[in-house]
Protein backbone atom coordinates (compact mmCIF):
# COMPACT_ATOMS: atom_id res chain seq x y z
CA UNK A 1 0.00 0.00 0.00
CA UNK A 2 1.44 3.35 -1.04
CA UNK A 3 2.31 5.79 1.72
CA UNK A 4 0.26 8.95 1.89
CA UNK A 5 1.91 12.11 0.55
CA UNK A 6 3.74 14.34 2.99
CA UNK A 7 4.96 17.89 2.57
CA UNK A 8 8.72 17.95 1.89
CA UNK A 9 10.88 20.31 3.90
CA UNK A 10 12.84 21.29 0.79
CA UNK A 11 12.69 20.88 -2.99
CA UNK A 12 15.62 20.92 -5.40
CA UNK A 13 15.02 23.10 -8.47
CA UNK A 14 16.93 22.75 -11.75
CA UNK A 15 17.27 26.24 -13.21
CA UNK A 16 16.67 25.27 -16.84
CA UNK A 17 15.28 22.48 -19.01
CA UNK A 18 15.71 18.95 -17.61
CA UNK A 19 18.56 17.84 -19.86
CA UNK A 20 20.51 21.13 -19.83
CA UNK A 21 23.69 21.80 -17.88
CA UNK A 22 22.42 24.23 -15.26
CA UNK A 23 22.54 24.96 -11.55
CA UNK A 24 20.46 23.07 -8.99
CA UNK A 25 19.31 24.98 -5.92
CA UNK A 26 17.57 23.57 -2.85
CA UNK A 27 14.95 25.77 -1.18
CA UNK A 28 12.36 25.37 1.54
CA UNK A 29 9.10 24.04 0.06
CA UNK A 30 6.96 26.97 1.23
CA UNK A 31 9.55 29.47 -0.06
CA UNK A 32 9.52 27.72 -3.44
CA UNK A 33 5.73 28.07 -3.70
CA UNK A 34 5.90 31.74 -2.66
CA UNK A 35 8.48 32.40 -5.38
CA UNK A 36 6.50 30.53 -8.05
CA UNK A 37 3.25 32.28 -7.17
CA UNK A 38 4.96 35.70 -7.12
CA UNK A 39 6.51 34.92 -10.53
CA UNK A 40 3.31 33.73 -12.19
CA UNK A 41 0.33 35.63 -10.76
CA UNK A 42 -0.41 39.14 -9.53
CA UNK A 43 -0.76 39.97 -5.83
CA UNK A 44 -3.69 42.35 -6.42
CA UNK A 45 -5.90 39.59 -7.84
CA UNK A 46 -8.97 38.59 -5.78
CA UNK A 47 -8.03 36.45 -2.80
CA UNK A 48 -10.02 33.43 -3.99
CA UNK A 49 -8.25 33.56 -7.35
CA UNK A 50 -4.89 33.70 -5.59
CA UNK A 51 -5.79 30.75 -3.36
CA UNK A 52 -6.97 28.67 -6.33
CA UNK A 53 -3.76 29.30 -8.28
CA UNK A 54 -1.54 28.62 -5.27
CA UNK A 55 -3.35 25.35 -4.49
CA UNK A 56 -2.83 24.28 -8.12
CA UNK A 57 0.88 25.13 -7.86
CA UNK A 58 1.22 23.25 -4.57
CA UNK A 59 -0.57 20.18 -5.94
CA UNK A 60 1.46 20.09 -9.15
CA UNK A 61 4.73 20.39 -7.24
CA UNK A 62 3.75 17.70 -4.75
CA UNK A 63 2.78 15.41 -7.62
CA UNK A 64 6.26 15.83 -9.10
CA UNK A 65 7.84 15.06 -5.71
CA UNK A 66 5.50 12.21 -4.74
CA UNK A 67 5.82 10.38 -8.07
CA UNK A 68 9.59 11.05 -8.15
CA UNK A 69 9.03 12.22 -11.69
CA UNK A 70 12.59 13.45 -12.33
CA UNK A 71 14.63 11.18 -9.98
CA UNK A 72 12.97 8.13 -11.57
CA UNK A 73 14.37 9.35 -14.89
CA UNK A 74 17.89 9.63 -13.56
CA UNK A 75 17.94 13.34 -12.64
CA UNK A 76 19.18 14.70 -9.30
CA UNK A 77 16.44 17.30 -8.78
CA UNK A 78 12.71 17.43 -8.02
CA UNK A 79 11.47 20.01 -10.51
CA UNK A 80 12.67 22.52 -13.11
CA UNK A 81 11.97 26.21 -13.62
CA UNK A 82 11.33 25.77 -17.34
CA UNK A 83 7.67 26.64 -17.97
CA UNK A 84 7.51 24.17 -20.85
CA UNK A 85 7.69 21.48 -18.17
CA UNK A 86 7.03 23.02 -14.76
CA UNK A 87 6.55 26.34 -12.94
CA UNK A 88 8.29 29.65 -13.36
CA UNK A 89 10.82 30.00 -10.55
CA UNK A 90 13.09 33.04 -10.32
CA UNK A 91 16.29 32.66 -8.35
CA UNK A 92 16.37 35.39 -5.66
CA UNK A 93 13.02 36.61 -7.02
CA UNK A 94 10.76 39.04 -5.17
CA UNK A 95 7.99 37.58 -3.04
CA UNK A 96 4.83 39.63 -2.47
CA UNK A 97 3.46 39.95 1.07
CA UNK A 98 -0.11 39.10 0.03
CA UNK A 99 1.04 35.88 -1.57
CA UNK A 100 3.39 35.03 1.30
CA UNK A 101 0.57 35.22 3.85
CA UNK A 102 -1.68 32.93 1.80
CA UNK A 103 1.09 30.37 1.28
CA UNK A 104 1.86 30.33 5.02
CA UNK A 105 -1.80 29.46 5.61
CA UNK A 106 -2.29 26.75 2.96
CA UNK A 107 1.17 25.40 2.06
CA UNK A 108 0.28 21.91 3.30
CA UNK A 109 -3.10 21.71 1.59
CA UNK A 110 -3.48 20.21 -1.87
CA UNK A 111 -6.09 18.83 -4.27
CA UNK A 112 -6.47 15.29 -5.57
CA UNK A 113 -9.02 13.16 -7.40
CA UNK A 114 -11.51 11.49 -5.07
CA UNK A 115 -10.31 7.98 -4.38
CA UNK A 116 -6.76 8.81 -5.45
CA UNK A 117 -3.69 9.08 -3.22
CA UNK A 118 -1.32 11.28 -5.16
CA UNK A 119 -1.76 15.05 -5.39
CA UNK A 120 -3.31 16.19 -8.66
CA UNK A 121 -0.87 17.10 -11.44
CA UNK A 122 -2.78 20.36 -11.77
CA UNK A 123 -1.70 21.74 -15.12
CA UNK A 124 -2.36 25.40 -15.92
CA UNK A 125 -1.45 28.23 -18.25
CA UNK A 126 -1.96 31.99 -18.29
CA UNK A 127 -5.20 31.93 -20.35
CA UNK A 128 -4.23 34.92 -22.51
CA UNK A 129 -1.01 34.25 -24.39
CA UNK A 130 -1.19 30.47 -23.96
CA UNK A 131 -4.22 28.21 -23.66
CA UNK A 132 -4.46 24.69 -22.25
CA UNK A 133 -6.91 22.08 -21.00
CA UNK A 134 -6.14 22.91 -17.35
CA UNK A 135 -6.61 26.00 -15.21
CA UNK A 136 -6.50 29.38 -16.96
CA UNK A 137 -4.86 31.83 -14.57
CA UNK A 138 -6.56 34.97 -15.87
CA UNK A 139 -9.82 33.05 -16.01
CA UNK A 140 -9.63 32.53 -12.26
CA UNK A 141 -9.88 36.30 -11.82
CA UNK A 142 -13.16 36.44 -13.74
CA UNK A 143 -14.58 33.55 -11.73
CA UNK A 144 -13.50 35.05 -8.41
CA UNK A 145 -15.14 38.33 -9.38
CA UNK A 146 -18.34 36.36 -10.01
CA UNK A 147 -18.23 35.08 -6.42
CA UNK A 148 -16.61 31.67 -6.94
CA UNK A 149 -14.62 30.31 -4.02
CA UNK A 150 -11.13 28.89 -4.56
CA UNK A 151 -12.44 25.32 -4.48
CA UNK A 152 -15.28 26.15 -6.89
CA UNK A 153 -12.74 27.68 -9.27
CA UNK A 154 -10.61 24.53 -9.11
CA UNK A 155 -13.66 22.31 -9.69
CA UNK A 156 -14.64 24.48 -12.66
CA UNK A 157 -11.33 23.66 -14.34
CA UNK A 158 -10.50 20.20 -13.03
CA UNK A 159 -13.95 18.69 -12.48
CA UNK A 160 -16.28 18.04 -9.57
CA UNK A 161 -14.44 14.87 -8.58
CA UNK A 162 -11.56 16.69 -6.90
CA UNK A 163 -11.26 17.16 -3.17
CA UNK A 164 -9.13 19.26 -0.85
CA UNK A 165 -6.67 17.59 1.51
CA UNK A 166 -5.94 19.91 4.42
CA UNK A 167 -3.10 20.00 6.93
CA UNK A 168 -1.02 17.21 5.40
CA UNK A 169 1.88 16.13 7.65
CA UNK A 170 5.40 17.38 7.04
CA UNK A 171 8.20 15.02 6.07
CA UNK A 172 10.47 16.40 8.80
CA UNK A 173 8.00 15.21 11.48
CA UNK A 174 7.02 18.75 12.48
CA UNK A 175 4.04 18.48 14.79
CA UNK A 176 0.93 19.09 12.68
CA UNK A 177 -1.38 22.01 13.35
CA UNK A 178 -4.11 20.72 15.71
CA UNK A 179 -6.89 22.00 13.46
CA UNK A 180 -8.19 24.53 16.00
CA UNK A 181 -6.57 27.91 16.65
CA UNK A 182 -5.02 28.40 20.08
CA UNK A 183 -6.10 31.62 21.79
CA UNK A 184 -6.62 33.21 25.19
CA UNK A 185 -8.26 30.60 27.42
CA UNK A 186 -7.10 27.55 25.44
CA UNK A 187 -5.34 24.84 27.43
CA UNK A 188 -3.43 21.62 26.98
CA UNK A 189 -0.19 20.16 25.74
CA UNK A 190 -0.22 22.15 22.49
CA UNK A 191 -0.30 25.38 24.52
CA UNK A 192 2.57 24.28 26.74
CA UNK A 193 4.61 23.27 23.70
CA UNK A 194 4.07 26.64 21.99
CA UNK A 195 5.05 28.44 25.20
CA UNK A 196 8.29 26.47 25.48
CA UNK A 197 9.14 27.02 21.83
CA UNK A 198 8.51 30.77 22.04
CA UNK A 199 10.71 31.03 25.12
CA UNK A 200 13.48 29.21 23.26
CA UNK A 201 13.06 31.49 20.23
CA UNK A 202 13.23 34.46 22.60
CA UNK A 203 16.93 33.78 23.23
CA UNK A 204 17.59 34.76 19.62
CA UNK A 205 14.77 37.34 19.41
CA UNK A 206 14.78 39.06 22.84
CA UNK A 207 11.94 41.43 21.90
CA UNK A 208 9.58 38.50 22.52
CA UNK A 209 8.45 38.70 26.16
CA UNK A 210 9.13 35.79 28.48
CA UNK A 211 6.24 33.42 29.26
CA UNK A 212 5.57 31.42 32.42
CA UNK A 213 5.67 27.84 31.13
CA UNK A 214 4.70 26.27 34.46
CA UNK A 215 1.08 26.13 33.31
CA UNK A 216 -0.57 24.79 30.20
CA UNK A 217 -3.09 27.64 29.90
CA UNK A 218 -3.01 30.26 27.14
CA UNK A 219 -2.91 33.41 29.27
CA UNK A 220 -2.26 37.11 28.74
CA UNK A 221 1.53 36.62 28.74
CA UNK A 222 1.17 34.12 25.93
CA UNK A 223 -1.02 36.47 23.90
CA UNK A 224 1.61 39.22 24.10
CA UNK A 225 4.49 36.86 23.25
CA UNK A 226 2.60 35.54 20.23
CA UNK A 227 1.76 39.07 19.08
CA UNK A 228 5.41 40.11 19.23
CA UNK A 229 6.47 36.96 17.38
CA UNK A 230 3.88 37.73 14.71
CA UNK A 231 5.13 41.32 14.35
CA UNK A 232 8.71 40.15 13.93
CA UNK A 233 7.80 37.61 11.25
CA UNK A 234 5.24 39.72 9.35
CA UNK A 235 2.14 37.80 10.42
CA UNK A 236 -1.16 39.36 11.46
CA UNK A 237 -0.48 40.38 15.12
CA UNK A 238 -3.71 39.06 16.61
CA UNK A 239 -2.15 37.03 19.44
CA UNK A 240 -3.80 33.85 18.13
CA UNK A 241 -1.85 30.77 17.04
CA UNK A 242 -3.64 29.85 13.84
CA UNK A 243 -2.19 27.61 11.17
CA UNK A 244 0.22 30.16 9.68
CA UNK A 245 1.57 31.19 13.09
CA UNK A 246 1.77 27.57 14.26
CA UNK A 247 4.03 26.51 11.40
CA UNK A 248 6.10 29.71 11.52
CA UNK A 249 6.82 29.08 15.22
CA UNK A 250 7.78 25.49 14.39
CA UNK A 251 10.01 26.66 11.53
CA UNK A 252 11.83 29.31 13.56
CA UNK A 253 12.14 27.04 16.59
CA UNK A 254 13.75 24.34 14.43
CA UNK A 255 16.11 26.93 12.96
CA UNK A 256 17.32 28.27 16.30
CA UNK A 257 17.72 24.75 17.64
CA UNK A 258 19.87 23.84 14.63
CA UNK A 259 22.01 26.87 15.29
CA UNK A 260 22.38 25.94 18.91
CA UNK A 261 23.61 22.47 17.96
CA UNK A 262 26.91 24.14 17.15
CA UNK A 263 27.36 24.57 20.89
CA UNK A 264 26.02 21.07 21.63
CA UNK A 265 22.89 22.33 23.35
CA UNK A 266 20.38 19.59 24.03
CA UNK A 267 16.68 19.63 24.74
CA UNK A 268 15.75 20.71 28.24
CA UNK A 269 13.25 18.82 30.37
CA UNK A 270 10.42 21.38 29.92
CA UNK A 271 10.78 21.15 26.15
CA UNK A 272 10.07 17.44 26.07
CA UNK A 273 7.71 17.21 29.03
CA UNK A 274 4.17 16.28 28.02
CA UNK A 275 1.50 17.16 30.53
CA UNK A 276 -1.65 16.68 28.51
CA UNK A 277 -1.87 13.45 26.57
CA UNK A 278 -3.09 13.33 23.00
CA UNK A 279 -5.34 10.34 23.72
CA UNK A 280 -7.49 9.33 26.68
CA UNK A 281 -8.86 5.83 27.09
CA UNK A 282 -10.19 3.30 29.59
CA UNK A 283 -8.13 3.34 32.78
CA UNK A 284 -6.68 6.83 32.38
CA UNK A 285 -7.14 9.43 35.08
CA UNK A 286 -6.43 13.08 35.75
CA UNK A 287 -7.53 16.60 34.98
CA UNK A 288 -7.91 15.90 31.24
CA UNK A 289 -10.39 13.11 32.00
CA UNK A 290 -12.32 15.41 34.35
CA UNK A 291 -12.57 18.03 31.62
CA UNK A 292 -14.00 15.52 29.12
CA UNK A 293 -16.42 14.19 31.73
CA UNK A 294 -17.60 17.70 32.54
CA UNK A 295 -18.33 18.50 28.91
CA UNK A 296 -20.18 15.23 28.34
CA UNK A 297 -22.11 15.47 31.63
CA UNK A 298 -23.26 18.98 30.72
CA UNK A 299 -24.27 17.93 27.21
CA UNK A 300 -26.26 15.05 28.71
CA UNK A 301 -28.80 17.59 30.01
CA UNK A 302 -29.60 18.61 26.42
CA UNK A 303 -28.94 15.43 24.43
CA UNK A 304 -30.78 12.51 26.06
CA UNK A 305 -28.94 9.99 23.91
CA UNK A 306 -25.80 10.71 25.99
CA UNK A 307 -25.78 8.55 29.14
CA UNK A 308 -25.29 10.43 32.45
CA UNK A 309 -21.79 10.19 33.88
CA UNK A 310 -20.22 11.36 37.15
CA UNK A 311 -17.17 13.63 37.15
CA UNK A 312 -14.60 11.45 38.87
CA UNK A 313 -11.39 12.05 36.92
CA UNK A 314 -11.22 8.30 36.17
CA UNK A 315 -11.91 7.03 32.65
CA UNK A 316 -14.27 4.19 33.50
CA UNK A 317 -16.79 2.17 31.48
CA UNK A 318 -19.49 4.83 31.91
CA UNK A 319 -17.20 7.45 30.41
CA UNK A 320 -16.22 5.15 27.57
CA UNK A 321 -19.89 4.46 26.80
CA UNK A 322 -20.62 8.19 26.70
CA UNK A 323 -17.68 8.68 24.33
CA UNK A 324 -18.95 5.80 22.15
CA UNK A 325 -22.35 7.49 21.93
CA UNK A 326 -20.92 10.93 21.21
CA UNK A 327 -18.60 9.62 18.48
CA UNK A 328 -21.50 7.78 16.84
CA UNK A 329 -23.73 10.87 16.94
CA UNK A 330 -21.10 13.11 15.34
CA UNK A 331 -19.77 10.71 12.67
CA UNK A 332 -16.40 10.18 14.34
CA UNK A 333 -14.59 6.83 14.40
CA UNK A 334 -16.35 4.92 17.20
CA UNK A 335 -13.32 3.87 19.24
CA UNK A 336 -14.17 4.90 22.79
CA UNK A 337 -10.85 6.74 22.79
CA UNK A 338 -10.72 10.53 23.11
CA UNK A 339 -8.16 11.62 20.55
CA UNK A 340 -7.63 15.26 19.57
CA UNK A 341 -10.36 15.12 16.91
CA UNK A 342 -12.92 13.78 19.39
CA UNK A 343 -11.86 16.25 22.09
CA UNK A 344 -12.11 19.28 19.83
CA UNK A 345 -15.52 18.11 18.57
CA UNK A 346 -16.79 17.66 22.15
CA UNK A 347 -15.48 21.12 23.02
CA UNK A 348 -17.09 22.68 19.93
CA UNK A 349 -20.48 21.06 20.59
CA UNK A 350 -20.31 22.19 24.21
CA UNK A 351 -19.53 25.79 23.23
CA UNK A 352 -22.39 25.79 20.73
CA UNK A 353 -24.76 24.46 23.40
CA UNK A 354 -23.72 27.20 25.84
CA UNK A 355 -24.06 29.88 23.14
CA UNK A 356 -27.64 28.75 22.46
CA UNK A 357 -28.76 29.06 26.09
CA UNK A 358 -31.20 31.87 26.92
CA UNK A 359 -29.82 34.90 28.77
CA UNK A 360 -29.29 34.35 32.52
CA UNK A 361 -30.02 30.63 32.10
CA UNK A 362 -28.95 28.31 34.91
CA UNK A 363 -28.86 24.59 34.23
CA UNK A 364 -29.51 21.91 36.79
CA UNK A 365 -25.80 21.83 37.55
CA UNK A 366 -25.44 25.58 37.98
CA UNK A 367 -23.90 28.27 35.80
CA UNK A 368 -22.57 26.72 32.56
CA UNK A 369 -18.82 26.79 32.04
CA UNK A 370 -18.07 29.48 29.40
CA UNK A 371 -16.14 27.06 27.20
CA UNK A 372 -12.64 28.44 27.72
CA UNK A 373 -10.22 28.97 30.59
CA UNK A 374 -10.61 32.23 32.49
CA UNK A 375 -7.18 33.71 33.21
CA UNK A 376 -5.71 36.73 34.94
CA UNK A 377 -6.53 39.87 32.96
CA UNK A 378 -9.96 38.69 31.79
CA UNK A 379 -12.97 40.92 32.38
CA UNK A 380 -16.71 40.48 32.10
CA UNK A 381 -19.85 38.90 33.49
CA UNK A 382 -18.34 35.39 33.57
CA UNK A 383 -15.60 36.65 35.92
CA UNK A 384 -18.14 38.47 38.07
CA UNK A 385 -20.26 35.30 38.41
CA UNK A 386 -17.34 33.12 39.48
CA UNK A 387 -16.14 35.78 41.93
CA UNK A 388 -19.55 35.69 43.61
CA UNK A 389 -19.33 31.93 44.00
CA UNK A 390 -15.75 32.12 45.31
CA UNK A 391 -16.92 34.54 48.00
CA UNK A 392 -19.68 32.12 49.02
CA UNK A 393 -16.97 29.49 49.57
CA UNK A 394 -14.71 31.99 51.37
CA UNK A 395 -17.39 32.69 53.98
CA UNK A 396 -17.15 29.10 55.25
CA UNK A 397 -13.60 28.15 54.23
CA UNK A 398 -10.81 30.27 55.79
CA UNK A 399 -8.26 28.83 53.34
CA UNK A 400 -10.00 30.66 50.47
CA UNK A 401 -9.60 34.47 50.64
CA UNK A 402 -12.60 36.73 50.07
CA UNK A 403 -12.25 38.89 46.97
CA UNK A 404 -13.74 42.00 45.38
CA UNK A 405 -16.60 41.21 42.99
CA UNK A 406 -15.79 43.59 40.13
CA UNK A 407 -15.73 41.40 37.00
CA UNK A 408 -11.93 41.83 36.75
CA UNK A 409 -9.73 38.74 37.02
CA UNK A 410 -6.85 40.24 39.01
CA UNK A 411 -4.22 39.00 41.44
CA UNK A 412 -6.83 38.64 44.24
CA UNK A 413 -8.97 36.29 42.18
CA UNK A 414 -5.94 34.33 41.03
CA UNK A 415 -4.83 33.74 44.64
CA UNK A 416 -8.29 32.50 45.56
CA UNK A 417 -8.35 30.13 42.59
CA UNK A 418 -4.92 28.74 43.53
CA UNK A 419 -6.22 28.07 47.06
CA UNK A 420 -9.11 26.07 45.62
CA UNK A 421 -6.82 24.23 43.20
CA UNK A 422 -4.58 23.28 46.12
CA UNK A 423 -7.56 21.67 47.82
CA UNK A 424 -8.50 19.85 44.60
CA UNK A 425 -4.97 18.54 44.08
CA UNK A 426 -4.77 19.81 40.51
CA UNK A 427 -2.22 22.02 38.75
CA UNK A 428 -2.03 25.33 40.65
CA UNK A 429 -1.97 27.67 37.66
CA UNK A 430 -4.51 30.22 38.90
CA UNK A 431 -6.72 29.71 35.85
CA UNK A 432 -10.34 28.54 35.90
CA UNK A 433 -10.97 25.59 33.62
CA UNK A 434 -13.92 23.19 33.55
CA UNK A 435 -12.75 21.29 36.64
CA UNK A 436 -12.31 24.43 38.75
CA UNK A 437 -15.51 25.93 37.38
CA UNK A 438 -17.77 23.00 38.29
CA UNK A 439 -16.11 22.67 41.72
CA UNK A 440 -16.62 26.37 42.56
CA UNK A 441 -20.21 26.42 41.30
CA UNK A 442 -21.12 23.15 43.02
CA UNK A 443 -19.56 24.17 46.35
CA UNK A 444 -21.12 27.60 46.14
CA UNK A 445 -24.59 26.19 45.46
CA UNK A 446 -24.31 23.78 48.39
CA UNK A 447 -23.63 26.54 50.93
Amino acid sequence: MAELPTIPSYVTVHLSAPNSNAENITVRFSDYIKNVASSEIFPNWPVEALRANILAQISYTLNRVYTEYYPSRGYDFDITNDTRYDHAYTKDGEVFDTISLIVDEIFNNYIRRKGAIEPLAAKFCDGRITMCSGLLQWGTVDLANQGYTAMQILQYYYGDDIELVENAPLTDKTQSYPGVALSRGSFGDDVRTIKNELNRIRRNYPAIPNINTATSVYDGETVEAVREFQRIFNLTPDGVVGKATWYKIKQIYAAVKRLSELTSEGLTIPEVERVFRTELSLGDSGIEVEAVQYYLAFLGYFYPQLPPIPITGFYDELTRDAVFTFQNEYDLPVTGVVDLSTFYTIERVYKNAVADLPANYQSAIGEPYPGRFLVEGDRGEEVRVIQQYINRIAQSDPAVPEITVDGIFGAQTRRAVIAIQSQLGVEQNGAIGPVEWVEIITRGNNL
